[in-house]
C-alpha cells in the first residue's frame, strides 16, 4: 500500500494488535481500540497493565492491523517501533474523547458519559506508536482472481 493507503486504511479499521515484550521475552499480544492522533496510532490502557509494565521494561512494539476473509481481500499493516507512554491527563483524556466517538458515535460524549470517560482517564495513560518500518499488503490489487 502506499503511505496514504496505509492512513486511510488504519483510519477505517478498528482493532490494533499490540505486541510488547512480556518478563520472559514472549510477545505479550493483545487486541486493543486504538485512534489516529495527529496521523499517529495512539491507544489508552491503565497504568498498571502487563502493556505499560512490558514497555517500560523495552519499549519495543509491533502492532497488525488486518482484514479480509478470503486470501483475494486480505489486507493488512503492520507498525514496526516503540511505544511512547504518555501520562498527561489532558492528552489522555483527548483520546479518551476521541475513542469514545470513533467506537460508540457524537452521543458518547453526552453528559452523561462525559464524567466516565474523565475517570477513566485518571486511571489510564495513552501509548503512542513510535514506528520505525511500516509493512503492508493488500491481496484485492492481486490481479487473476
Amino acid at each position: 500500500m502506499t503511505d496514504d493507503e496505509v492512513r486511510q486504511y488504519l483510519g477505517e479499521q478498528r482493532v490494533l494488535n499490540v505486541a510488547t515484550l512480556g518478563p520472559t521475552g514472549h510477545p505479550h499480544l493483545v487486541a486493543m481500540w486504538y485512534a489516529l492522533i495527529e496521523g499517529k496510532v495512539q491507544f489508552w490502557t491503565f497504568a498498571k497493565s502487563q502493556k505499560i509494565v512490558n514497555l517500560r521494561r523495552d519499549p519495543k512494539m509491533t502492532g497488525l492491523v488486518e482484514s479480509g476473509d478470503t486470501y483475494n481481500e486480505l489486507k493488512g499493516v503492520e507498525l514496526v517501533g516503540n511505544g511512547l507512554i504518555i501520562d498527561d491527563y489532558e492528552r489522555i483524556l483527548h483520546l479518551g474523547k476521541e475513542l469514545a466517538v470513533r467506537y460508540n458515535g457524537p452521543a458518547a460524549l453526552g453528559d452523561e458519559m462525559l464524567p466516565f470517560i474523565e475517570g477513566q482517564a485518571r486511571k489510564r495513560l495513552a501509548v503512542e506508536f513510535e514506528v520505525t518500518q511500516v509493512v503492508s499488503w493488500d491481496h484485492t490489487k492481486i490481479t487473476g482472481y
